[in-house]
C-alpha cells in the first residue's frame, strides 16, 4: 500500500511540476524575446503553481487567520522546504532563500524564475541583500523570510536574526509574524522537517510514503515596526510565534483552498 501511494503521489507531483517547467520555460522564451513579465504577474503565475503543488503534498492545511492586504514582511519559523509551497499558496509572495536552494535540480530553476532572492551564509553581502529586499516592500510587494536562518525540527524556535529585520524598518513597512507547525496524530510531525545534510529526494520519499498529516498556518497580529530597532522587532516576531506553536494544538477554523 505504501509503494502504491508513493507512486501514485510521486506521478501527482511530477505533473505539477512538469506544468511548472511549462511555465517558467514560457517566461524565459519571453524574455529572450524582448517580452519580459513584470515580477507582479510572475509571483501571480508562482502562486498559482504553489496552490497546484501544495494540492499535491500529503497535508490537510488549516490557516487560522487572515492573510493581510497590506504589503508586509512575512516573517515565519523554518522547518520544511515545504514551508514555502504552502505559505506562497496563500498570497503572491518574493522569498528569501539559502543560495543552496538556486542548485537544486528543477525547483531551484523554477524559484528563480519566480523573483525568488538568494542569499550566500558568510558571503559579507547582507548591506546589499538588505537594499534588494527594503526596495521589493518599497514598491508594495509582499516578502517572505526565514529569521532564524536555518531549519529545525519544530520542538524549538532559534534566535531571529534582528539584521534580517533591517529592511522592513528601511522600508516602514509591518512585520506579518507567521507560525507553521506540521503535525501527525495530534503529535509533533517528525517526518516533514528537512535538516541539516537530508537530501531532497530521500525526504520526498519518506513524505510522500506515509499518511497524510496536518499543517496549522498561524497568521498572527501585525507588528508595527514604527520607533522599534529591529532587535525589538526581532524579539517581538519570535515571541508571538513561540507563544502559538508551544501552545496546545487548536481546532480548525477554516481549511486552506
Amino acid at each position: 500500500m505504501a509503494r502504491l501511494r508513493l507512486c501514485w503521489r510521486l506521478l501527482r507531483i511530477g505533473a505539477v511540476i512538469l506544468l511548472g517547467l511549462l511555465l517558467a520555460a514560457a517566461l524565459g522564451l519571453g524574455e529572450r524575446c524582448a517580452i519580459r513579465a513584470s515580477l507582479q504577474r510572475r509571483q501571480r503565475l508562482s502562486r498559482w503553481f504553489m496552490v497546484r503543488l501544495a494540492g499535491a503534498l500529503p497535508y490537510r492545511v488549516r490557516v487560522i487567520g487572515e492573510p493581510p492586504a497590506q504589503p508586509m514582511l512575512w516573517v515565519a519559523n523554518h522547518v520544511s522546504w515545504c514551508d514555502i509551497t504552502l505559505l506562497g499558496m496563500l498570497r503572491p509572495l518574493s522569498f528569501l532563500a539559502k543560495a543552496e536552494v538556486s542548485a537544486w535540480p528543477v525547483l531551484g530553476w523554477l524559484a528563480r524564475q519566480a523573483g525568488t532572492l538568494f542569499i550566500r551564509r558568510g558571503a559579507g553581502d547582507a548591506a546589499q541583500i538588505n537594499q534588494q529586499l527594503a526596495s521589493h516592500l518599497s514598491q508594495g510587494r509582499h516578502l517572505l523570510i526565514f529569521p532564524e536562518g536555518t531549519s529545525t525540527d519544530g520542538s524549538s524556535v532559534r534566535t531571529f536574526h534582528p539584521r534580517l529585520f533591517a529592511c522592513a524598518i528601511a522600508a516602514d513597512c509591518a512585520v506579518q509574524p507567521v507560525a507553521i507547525r506540521y503535525l501527525r496524530n495530534g503529535k509533533r510531525d517528525s517526518i516533514t522537517p528537512f535538516i541539516g545534510d537530508d537530501e531532497l529526494s530521500a525526504h520526498l520519499r519518506r513524505l510522500l510514503a506515509d499518511d497524510v498529516a496536518q499543517v496549522e498556518i498561524h497568521l498572527l497580529a501585525p507588528i508595527s515596526v514604527t520607533s522599534l530597532s529591529r532587535k525589538a522587532v526581532a524579539e517581538q516576531a519570535q515571541q508571538a510565534i513561540e507563544q502559538v506553536l508551544f501552545a496546545p494544538v487548536q481546532d480548525a477554523t477554516r481549511e486552506a483552498a
